[in-house]
């Protein structure tokens, strides 16, 4: 199949700012990772005058995709899991070209996850485990049973990923046969919540214990990248300096329900700065260093 579509590639291979290109065949009738296509060609490049080109092809009876990417683009998606198949197209592609041994060193940085880019990434999943659990518990409160059902199996999704990511792996697209491997204790959750005879209310109602009790005990470990950023100065933050941190800036839209939650556990620390309005504070935040 190389062979085949070699005269299209070439030319890219050949180009100066192309750092490498891994092929993905096809293996099942239907194939996520590779939105069904034959086969997937993907080349990183330096630069281009587009982050991100996609060209679609026919041989033979069969299709094939060609993604082009610029360097940029694919580490944001590693970091912040903004384009999960690109890990997977990675881990599982056959390298056709490389320059400098890229894609070999690309191959080797996703192995060993360095701890950084984990807890940045545990940041932004604990912040969507959070507002999803959150709205879990405000379903149940309400009554709509089968909606706080339904954002309960999203919420344990998210809880799995970071289980995942805390043990070094990135989440892959068969995410609970993974988190079957690797962590048994989340599979259990979603076991009991998907499997239990319990009427679905019930199941809700048994899982907020359960899910409260899992994402207590992993908050403050989870909240490492955030908590890490506060500390790099001695005096509270307003919402405001945190929001404009561009550190922050991959979970700021689940960083309101983060300082709620992080705060409400004695985790992070308050302060009440005066206004001009009488009786009315602006509200700082530290991280609580006794706590830590």
């Amino acid at each position: 199949m190389e062979d085949l579509l070699r005269p299209i590639y070439q030319e890219r291979v050949d180009n100066p700012y192309t750092l490498g290109a891994i092929l993905i065949e096809k293996r099942r009738p239907d194939s996520p990772i590779t939105d069904n296509f034959d086969v997937i060609l993907l080349f990183v490049v330096s630069t281009a005058e587009v982050n991100w080109q996609e060209q679609h092809y026919e041989f033979n009876g069969k299709t094939a995709v060609m993604h082009t990417i610029t360097e940029n683009l694919l580490r944001e998606w590693i970091d912040t899991s903004g384009y999960r198949k690109a890990v997977e197209w990675i881990m599982a592609g056959s390298i056709i070209f490389e320059r400098d041994e890229y894609i070999s060193g690309l191959k080797e940085q996703l192995r060993n996850f360095p701890h950084k880019k984990r807890d940045l990434r545990k940041a932004m999943e604990f912040g969507k485990l959070l507002k999803s659990y959150t709205e879990v518990k405000d379903l149940y409160m309400s009554e709509q049973y089968k909606d706080a059902f339904s954002r309960m199996v999203h919420s344990l999704h998210y809880l799995a990923r970071l289980a995942i990511i805390e043990k070094g792996y990135y989440p892959e697209m068969t995410l609970w046969n993974q988190v079957k491997k690797i962590d048994p204790e989340v599979y259990k959750l979603y076991e009991e919540l998907i499997e239990s005879n319990e009427d679905i209310a019930k199941r809700v109602q048994l899982m907020i214990i359960a899910a409260d009790f899992t994402i207590s005990r992993r908050a403050k470990t989870s909240a490492k990248h955030l908590l890490d950023i506060m500390e790099t100065k001695s005096n509270a933050w307003s919402y405001g300096e945190m929001k404009q941190n561009p550190s922050i800036r991959p979970y700021e839209l689940d960083l309101t329900a983060m300082l709620n939650y992080l705060t409400e556990k004695g985790i992070m620390a308050t302060e009440k700065i005066e206004t001009k309005a009488a009786g009315v504070y602006q509200r700082k935040y530290l991280a609580n260093i006794e706590e830590s």
